[in-house]
């Protein structure tokens, strides 16, 4: 069952975004619906709907608007998801995620009102790249922001469980955006047996079906490096058994041009013990993501 009316649309303001539309003066607690919305080209198609990009008529303001279809949601047994996905999003703010703004549902339909990415999907810019992987110094930039908004989340007790560059945007300034939180959870005791998330990213914890808590993401970023790198994900194979084997077995290979500073950075990160992977804040302080760093602030 869905239910209720959204909180107020209130998205960052920064000095290239208007202000937020009004909260519609006497009316309280203003109800959003499509009709507030001028709906632009498509941006996307998703599992129980589509992404369009579309203008708020009051103030002219850019947003994507995520519509999906509840027949579908209902059909496929995930309103729970669905609804702790919007309740996850919709309480993170930070530079690096994606914004949900607000969302508003009908008897079909439910909107999520998120922040506009101009940029698109990080995956398309990888596989755009020359020999399809970024230099080193955006994989290191990029990594800084994964991490950091990724130890927001789990300061804020939330797993992301699905890190890739699929579900990475690009802001107009070139800034990532974390977004998808369809498998996210909100898990204040860090304990979780679920098994979800992208293949060739499923640590080893997840295969083996043990518990596991937040350092599933670390190890996520580990192979997220790995990806910028090389372009391809480190343990990819031709069947799952032979993933599954490559990723217990920590069967990494490196090619030539891959850094040492970027290998150790990868090699701290995947590691069969949860407690032996790296911390985001060593991430963020690893001196071959700060000698960049450095570099972009002389």
């Amino acid at each position: 069952m869905f239910f209720g009316c959204s909180r107020g649309f209130r998205p960052a303001r920064s000095a290239a975004t208007p202000p937020a539309p009004p909260e519609h003066p006497g009316q309280g607690k203003y109800c959003w619906s499509p009709r507030d919305f001028e709906l632009g080209s498509a941006l996307g198609q998703g599992k129980f709907g589509h992404v369009h990009i579309a203008r708020e008529k009051t103030t002219g303001f850019l947003v994507a608007i995520k519509t999906m279809f509840k027949s579908q949601i209902t059909k496929s047994k995930c309103e729970k998801q669905i609804l702790r996905e919007i309740e996850i999003q919709s309480h993170l703010k930070h530079p690096n995620i994606l914004r949900l703004m607000t969302w508003f549902h009908d008897e079909r339909r439910i909107y999520l009102v998120v922040e506009f990415a101009a940029g698109g999907e990080l995956y398309k810019h990888l596989t755009d790249s020359y020999k399809k992987r970024f230099t080193e110094e955006k994989a290191a930039k990029y990594i800084y922001q994964v991490a950091d908004a990724v130890d927001y989340c789990h300061m804020n007790h939330v797993i992301h469980r699905d890190i890739k560059p699929e579900n990475i945007l690009v802001s107009f300034n070139g800034d990532l955006k974390l977004a998808d939180f369809g498998w996210s959870v909100h898990a204040p005791s860090q304990r979780r047996k679920t098994m979800c998330g992208t293949l060739d990213y499923l640590p080893p914890e997840m295969i083996k079906r043990e518990i596991y808590d937040v350092s599933v993401d670390h190890w996520c970023i580990g192979v997220l490096l790995y990806e910028f790198l090389v372009g391809k994900p480190p343990f990819e194979s031709q069947t799952q058994d032979q993933t599954y084997a490559r990723i217990l077995s920590l069967d990494i290979k490196y090619p030539d041009h891959v850094p040492e500073g970027a290998k150790d950075l990868i090699s701290k990160l995947l590691r069969h013990s949860n407690k032996d992977r790296l911390s985001l804040n060593a991430v963020k302080k690893h001196p071959w993501v700060q000698q960049f760093r450095s570099e972009a602030s002389s």
